[in-house]
């Protein structure tokens, strides 16, 4: 089987390059990706073609807002001997409003697709409503990573539920390494530690956990808030660092900048698990409900740490079954209450840790490569006996016309 891969690739630092580099490498475990000759179509952010330093597995390379770019891309595929094409999707990667220019490809493939949406909003303008409905017309399948995001596209999209499959999102295989000798190995101070990571940008929540700080050091002194990720690049081109800075000086206001680190860089899969270990509670102060899948929080409960998040939909999910706690949004007040509850209660904190460890051994990217691979197995199969049977019927059609007809005439 041949797969063709649509998204954002390596070393692109993008969540989607991530996630699509693991998908390939999951699914190479069943579908060898050299020898099936599957390949990489990969998206650029600027016209610059050789903007990234792609490997060889990138065979085709869009610039986002050239539309010609997404005809010649579907083109491509379609002279490659390709079975199927798999399109990672969130609005803000492809060019036009919204993201249309990858309805041009879309409507021109004649090899069948899935689409795994990363985002699905609760109230889509006309136009995001009338791409995602497109887009999944033409699907083999949908998948998405929650179980909200299957209810979303039933109900808003008007989706059928049989064309909808949920398979969450994966993480990283690496065994739990000692959290001392971790810390000690990346630098970091000794005490309580909390931590978020990601891309930054105005809706992380970030300045409710670094206001919960006060609270916080005044019952564990010795607490450090570690903020690793470097500035969103769409952040970063309209407003440059303007928005950390204004988290710095609001560490500074309330006296809590000596409690907060922040490490400005974009770290690979096994340092970030370094991180995850090292730290004590693990943050996603998001600020509104409407997160459907987030990664960070996956690769969080994969590595086994405390969680503390807000109520966003996918924490709502992952959290369930006392694999994190939850605070209300934007009350730094209440988090800050539930930190100190943790750390004065290591008994609780391990709990937590056990739990998401527990279950996100079932996330672990070679589980979650194997239902992938299921899934395209099954489509293929499906597809192949369909044409069997519609061949077959041709033969006995065109057989049947090329007998002698015989009359009978009725008195």
């Amino acid at each position: 089987m041949r797969l063709a891969y649509v998204s954002t690739c390596r070393p692109r630092e993008c969540g989607l390059a991530t996630f699509n580099e693991n998908l390939v490498q999951a699914i190479n475990q069943h579908i060898p990706f050299s020898e099936s000759g599957s390949f990489m179509v990969a998206l650029n952010d600027s016209d610059d073609k050789y903007q990234y330093d792609y490997d060889d597995r990138v065979k085709f390379v869009i610039s986002q807002e050239r539309l010609t770019d997404y005809q010649a891309a579907a083109s491509f595929i379609n002279r490659s001997g390709a079975d199927l094409c798999c399109i990672q999707h969130e609005f803000g990667i492809f060019g036009g409003r919204n993201g249309d220019y990858l309805l041009a490809l879309t409507r021109a493939l004649r090899v069948p697709y899935t689409v795994i949406f990363h985002t699905v909003l609760e109230h889509p303008d006309p136009m995001q409503l009338s791409i995602t409905r497109k887009l999944a017309d033409k699907a083999a399948k949908v998948i998405v990573m929650s179980n909200k995001a299957v209810q979303l596209l039933r109900d808003a999209y008007r989706i059928p539920l049989g064309k909808i499959v949920s398979i969450p999102h994966g993480v990283p295989d690496f065994e739990k390494p000692d959290m001392q000798a971790t810390r000690r190995e990346l630098g970091l101070p000794s005490g309580n530690m909390l931590l978020t990571f990601g891309l930054l940008g105005p809706n992380k929540g970030l300045e409710t956990a670094i206001k919960a700080l006060p609270a916080i050091r005044e019952q564990h002194p010795d607490v450090k808030y570690v903020i690793l990720g470097k500035t969103h690049p769409g952040v970063l081109k309209h407003l440059g660092e303007d928005y950390c800075d204004g988290l710095k000086r609001l560490a500074m206001e309330i006296g809590v900048s000596e409690n907060l680190l922040f490490i400005s860089k974009f770290v690979d899969e096994k340092q970030l698990h370094a991180y995850l270990t090292a730290c004590n509670i693990y943050l996603t102060p998001y600020p509104n409900v409407a997160q459907i899948t987030s990664g960070t929080l996956s690769y969080a409960v994969g590595a086994g740490a405390a969680v503390v998040s807000t109520p966003y939909w996918h924490a709502s999910e992952l959290l369930q079954g006392n694999r994190g706690k939850l605070f209300s949004f934007n009350d730094h007040g209440q988090l800050a209450a539930v930190v100190n509850d943790l750390l004065s209660n290591p008994v609780e904190l391990n709990k937590l840790k056990q739990n998401a460890f527990r279950y996100g051994l079932s996330l672990r990217w070679p589980r979650i490569g194997k239902q992938y691979t299921r899934l395209f197995k099954a489509h293929i199969k499906a597809r192949e006996e369909s044409s069997m049977l519609s061949d077959n019927t041709l033969m006995r059609v065109t057989s049947s016309l090329t007998r002698p007809l015989s009359w009978k005439t009725y008195s």
